[in-house]
């Protein structure tokens, strides 16, 4: 069975630290060709949908997270939605006028923010905002604990796109687990930099080719260390005919039936996974006389 697209947890029993390793294929695939991304933006989007779920592990109640970049470089949008049941989607928008794309992510996003925002299914929903003035997504995420939680994290982010139909990425995340014993810091910071050294020495080939088992292992033989089951992850857009067709009842009907009937169908489209709503005036006349079981006449 593969290890692929699913997020395995663990902890370090004698350090006090946790850990997180998720790699991703198919749930990534359904992401990156939801459109026809170039290269740069596949390798972003894949970087962030690692780092999204590695984050949704971390909530410690149902609901959702999501990534956003905000940038004045070539890459002006971004953004990766995530659930506490591991469900990804994402979409990115870029100066397609372009000839080339920079490489580096720094020349991607530039003067931008990244932008976390957790909304719980039932409480407040909290937003915090951090400069992407580091050379990486993943210093970028650190800083975010850092200054958000006052956590030391270690995040590490990789991807291989040498296959254009099967994409992969993955991600590990290290944490200091809280505690209140202000004594023991010091041997917390030390055993923390210790597993952090240890994590700094995977390479991409072994994360992608050895087995979760083989790769904690690799990393952390000496060590003590509990791993959980696994947790799906897997792709899914909450788009629907429905959600659409409420949309549009908060629009005029004699103005969405005017573009019916000069285009036959009012469109709709997904900006997730691109899929194409239609309404012909048929269903604008059901829409705006409040049937909620609009026609599927075609999406």
């Amino acid at each position: 069975m593969s290890d692929f697209d699913k997020l395995h947890r663990f902890i370090f029993t004698q350090a006090n630290v946790r850990g997180e390793l998720v790699r991703l294929d198919e749930s990534l695939n359904n992401i990156i060709h939801s459109y026809e991304y170039p290269v740069q933006i596949q390798s972003l989007l894949s970087e962030m949908a690692a780092a999204t779920s590695l984050l949704t592990a971390t909530l410690k109640f149902e609901g959702e997270i999501s990534l956003q970049i905000q940038s004045k470089g070539p890459v002006s949008y971004a953004v990766l939605n995530a659930t506490h049941e591991q469900t990804l989607r994402g979409v990115a928008r870029w100066d397609e006028s372009l000839d080339a794309l920079p490489e580096s992510f720094a020349e991607l996003v530039k003067q931008a923010v990244l932008v976390i925002t957790i909304t719980p299914d039932e409480g407040e929903r909290y937003q915090g905002v951090v400069a992407l003035d580091k050379p990486s997504l993943a210093a970028c995420i650190e800083g975010y604990f850092s200054q958000s939680e006052q956590l030391a994290t270690s995040v590490h982010l990789m991807t291989d796109l040498s296959d254009a139909k099967n994409a992969k990425a993955a991600g590990i995340l290290l944490q200091v687990l809280p505690t209140d014993a202000s004594a023991t810091d010091v041997s917390q910071a030390t055993e923390f930099e210790h597993i952090s050294a240890l994590t700094d020495t995977l390479t991409s080939n072994e994360v992608f080719s050895l087995s979760v088992e083989d790769i904690l292992y690799r990393l952390y033989h000496q060590e003590d260390i509990e791993l959980y089951s696994p947790q799906a992850v897997s792709f899914a857009c909450t788009c629907s005919k429905e959600r659409s067709a409420e949309a549009l009842r908060h629009v005029e009907k004699a103005e969405l039936l005017a573009i019916a009937e000069e285009e036959g169908a009012v469109k709709m489209n997904c900006q997730y996974c691109h899929t194409e709503y239609r309404f012909d005036s048929i269903d604008i006349e059901a829409i705006h006389s409040g049937n909620v079981d609009v026609p599927q006449s075609s999406q």
